[in-house]
């Protein structure tokens, strides 16, 4: 069969695929403001956020904002290893503006966050392939369970990195990172028998150590469930 341009080898197919991408809610649109903050972030875990495709999301931005200065912003992701694809909201005027830099516009419809997680579990389903670890995690390894849970049974030194589309059992000390539902599952949570962590985050929400320090509910040695709730995390001990 000829192709298109009436060559006997095709160059190209197109074929409709299905990506999870990462939403940066912007809440406030100055860019030394969004550099300021997303630094700290960034530092704590750096490789996690290389070459990450993401969506920039108008919707939580003040009314009083009227411009933005895009090439600013994508300037910014980028040199942090973000790549903004698209935004998602703003006004007609802002949309003008971020197609001048580059950006399209993908949706301009805001969706409930929950119903868009259902249905993206539906079409992906998580499949339960546990990640069983059983030795020390060492500063600068970066452990990824895919399509599945990762459980380890040691412990985890500062600068080290768990990541997992499911849920994350430590079963020791964590005083690295600890990232679940790392491509959107809300239902994932974090156990871990002592927490001392640099990081923790479920499906993009964060805290910093800083963070964990001011929750002085539960102590380091309580074991802990941290999760999401309301679009936002909790942490209850476990004992």
């Amino acid at each position: 069969m000829r192709s298109l341009t009436g060559t006997s080898q095709e160059a190209f197919k197109l074929k409709a695929s299905l990506f999870t991408l990462t939403t940066f809610h912007l809440l406030n649109a100055n860019p030394e403001t969004v550099h300021q903050q997303l630094k700290p972030l960034i530092e704590q875990t750096p490789r996690f956020f290389q070459q990450l495709p993401i969506i920039l999301d108008l919707f939580s931005l003040p009314a009083t904002t009227v411009t933005i200065d895009f090439p600013a912003i994508i300037s910014c992701l980028r040199c942090y290893g973000l790549i903004p694809v698209g935004i998602r909201g703003g006004n007609a005027e802002q949309q003008t503006f971020a197609m001048q830099s580059g950006l399209p516009i993908l949706a301009n419809v805001k969706t409930d966050t929950t119903q868009t997680t259902s249905k993206s579990t539906a079409a992906n389903p998580m499949v339960n392939n546990s990640t069983l670890i059983t030795q020390p995690v060492r500063s600068g390894q970066q452990i990824y369970a895919k399509n599945g849970d990762l459980i380890v049974i040691a412990s985890v030194s500062p600068g080290a990195e768990l990541l997992a589309d499911g849920n994350i059992h430590i079963y020791g000390r964590l005083k690295g990172r600890a990232l679940a539902g790392v491509t959107g599952n809300q239902q994932a949570c974090i156990f871990c028998q002592t927490l001392e962590a640099e990081l923790v985050a479920i499906a993009g929400h964060y805290w910093l150590s800083e963070d964990l320090n001011d929750l002085q509910a539960t102590p380091n040695e309580t074991s802990v469930r941290i999760f999401l709730e309301q679009e936002r995390l909790q942490i209850k001990p476990l004992r």
